[in-house]
């Protein structure tokens, strides 16, 4: 399950966030699937999309900066008509770690500064009132590299919504990308949910998002359950091709990301953004 937003983020102390980080010492992994730091059981998507619904949109120049990397070697082509990608098991040597939008823009910054040390490329799914907020933390995403794509206006259950309340969700925030950056972005993820039911997969497609991007790996670091616990629950269980669900407004997670980002890399595995893992079928990311 995503996280509930937070009202008041939590204060942090920049200079614990940005000093250099010792190696942390590696916990023993926890439970089995679906647990406090396990991978969901199952990766497939719950529902179709509805028939008939408009592809996805095509790349724009607002969106170019996050589009530049080249294609994975192995990587999965995703069908336009494809209702929901969270693992690409083709793909031996590289991982998506994907970042809900929200919080502080220091937060966010930090974490992006960090990635960019590591030569590592995200995807920030950012939501709506977030960029309402901050519209400077859109152009900021893009510059570094990153991929930034739409994760609802609100964050709110998604699932409990009508089929015009879930697509108002989705299209509040595709329109408030557009403007900020010339680009609905590829991809859309539900809130508050690992899959999308039938109605949501079906507002989505109406919204232009012709696969949403779900995930298969949770180390639940919203929940704050300190940074080392953060990188023991992503490096115990991380393989090429997962789709990892992390946190912008986190402090523990800012500080676990650049010991992440040194256990992928001794692990033989790479960062890279969600269209580098998941082409396009046919075509490269920056189509």
């Amino acid at each position: 399950m995503t996280a509930p937003d937070e009202a008041h983020p939590r204060p942090w102390a920049r200079r614990t966030v940005l000093r250099a980080l010792a190696p942390l010492p590696l916990l023993a992994a926890a439970g089995g699937c679906g647990g406090s730091n396990g991978r969901p059981a199952s990766s497939a998507a719950s529902a179709s999309p509805a028939a008939g619904a408009t592809p996805g949109p095509s790349r724009t120049p607002g969106a170019a900066a996050s589009s530049a990397s080249p294609t994975l070697a192995g990587a999965s082509p995703v069908a336009l008509t494809q209702p929901e990608v969270s693992q690409a098991p083709a793909v031996t040597d590289a991982v998506a770690l994907t970042f809900h939008g929200d919080g502080t823009p220091e937060l966010a910054e930090a974490l992006l500064a960090e990635a960019e040390k590591a030569d590592a490329r995200l995807t920030v799914l950012a939501v709506g009132r977030w960029l309402a907020n901050y519209p400077q933390m859109a152009e900021r995403v893009l510059k570094g590299g990153h991929e930034l794509g739409n994760h609802t206006e609100n964050h709110l259950d998604i699932d409990a919504m009508s089929a015009s309340q879930a697509y108002d969700e989705i299209e509040r925030c595709a329109q408030r990308l557009e403007q900020l950056t010339g680009s609905r972005g590829r991809w859309f993820r539900q809130s508050q949910a690992q899959h999308a039911s039938a109605v949501v997969l079906a507002a989505a497609k109406r919204a232009g998002y012709g696969t949403l991007l779900s995930y298969d790996l949770d180390p639940l670091d919203y929940t704050d359950p300190g940074s080392t616990r953060i990188v023991n629950n992503v490096l115990d269980k991380a393989r090429g091709g997962d789709v990892v669900s992390l946190h912008l407004g986190h402090p523990e997670t800012v500080t676990a990301l650049p010991v992440i980002l040194t256990g992928l890399r001794q692990r033989g595995l790479r960062a890279v953004t969600a269209s580098e893992l998941f082409p396009v079928a046919g075509t490269s990311p920056s189509s």
